[in-house]
């Protein structure tokens, strides 16, 4: 069974009306599993209501740095950090990709929300957008979870790696132009990656150009094998096998 471990079910291209297509087509391709991220705080509700209606799908609760500067404190509540469908914080981070104008009133955010997520005893799903020493320096202490949609540096997947963190591949891992990418997940250990869509974004070839939803992991998950030469059947079941220890909180079906 695969698990889709970072898709947006509360975009538009999948919520309301679309979810249940959605779903279906994901159980076709043998996902099992779609852990619903929140970057908005708008979206939270949302995601609890989804996550609470669907057996196999969870949550993890964070607000983006795009929404910096932001009182996390006044959308994670303990109510929503003890709800069982809840198994993490994210997605939360750094990004600089189109400046550093407001780099500070982000790390305050992101310091804020790796404080919740240590008093909650909840993992992170981490991301970071040209912004590789000050998230390496944030995350320097007793927190773990996960790199989301990684695509940074082999320089900082070793430090984080030392520091007991996941890497999740998304289908950036199939475009032409990321050989980069794929030497990076060539020399993490198997045992530390997870899969993702990134839904909507990020749709792996051959889907290019289209809203990407949780059945084109197996797409991903196709070129994850090839680089470590591990069979189709035994990957999806490393996988689940990683993400249940990334996610303790998380019950399978």
């Amino acid at each position: 069974m695969l698990i889709d471990t970072h898709c947006h079910l509360t975009d538009a291209a999948m919520c309301g009306d679309n979810l249940s297509g959605v779903l279906a087509r994901a159980a076709d391709a043998g996902v099992g599993g779609i852990i619903c991220p929140t970057a908005n705080p708008a979206d939270i509700q949302a995601a609890l209501n989804i996550a609470q209606s669907h057996d196999n799908v969870w949550c993890t609760i964070g607000i983006h740095p795009e929404y910096a500067p932001m009182d996390a404190g006044a959308h994670l509540t303990d109510d929503i950090l003890n709800h069982p469908r809840v198994i993490g914080i994210g997605e939360i981070g750094l990004d600089y990709h189109y400046g550093a104008e407001n780099r500070m009133a982000q790390i305050e955010l992101f310091r804020q929300q790796i404080e919740i997520a240590r008093r909650a005893a909840l993992p992170v799903a981490i991301h970071t957008r040209e912004a590789e020493d000050d998230t390496a320096d944030i995350l320097n202490g007793d927190i773990t979870g996960v790199m989301h949609c990684y695509t940074s540096s082999w320089e900082l997947a070793r430090k984080m790696l030392d520091r007991g963190f996941y890497f999740s591949a998304s289908g950036i891992l199939t475009f032409k132009n990321s050989d980069e990418v794929r030497e990076t997940f060539r020399k993490i250990p198997i045992d530390r990656i997870v899969i993702e869509t990134d839904g909507p974004y990020c749709a792996p070839v051959p889907h290019r150009g289209k809203p990407c939803e949780p059945f084109m992991v197996a797409d991903t998950a196709r070129v994850l094998g090839q680089l470590h030469g591990i069979r189709p059947e035994e990957l999806d079941e490393i996988l689940a096998r990683n993400t249940t220890r990334l996610y303790p909180k998380m019950r399978l079906p």
